[in-house]
């Protein structure tokens, strides 16, 4: 259970980071985000959530 909080603690840090970093990159962001339709998003995320699974995988053995 602590490794999920440390990796949850991660991605907020590194997504503070690009925040305070590029500021109006993250807006612009944003806003492209709000733009795209639901299915493109979702279909995004879920690659996202794939690659990040496989990446955990590997970084585990």
């Amino acid at each position: 259970m602590s490794d999920l909080f440390a990796a949850l603690a991660l991605a907020v840090f590194i997504e503070g980071l690009l925040y305070a970093a590029f500021p109006e990159q993250m807006k612009r962001m944003i806003a492209q985000v709000l733009a795209m339709p639901a299915g493109q998003l979702r279909m995004g995320a879920l690659v996202m959530a794939a690659a990040g699974l496989v990446l955990l995988s590997i970084v585990r053995v």
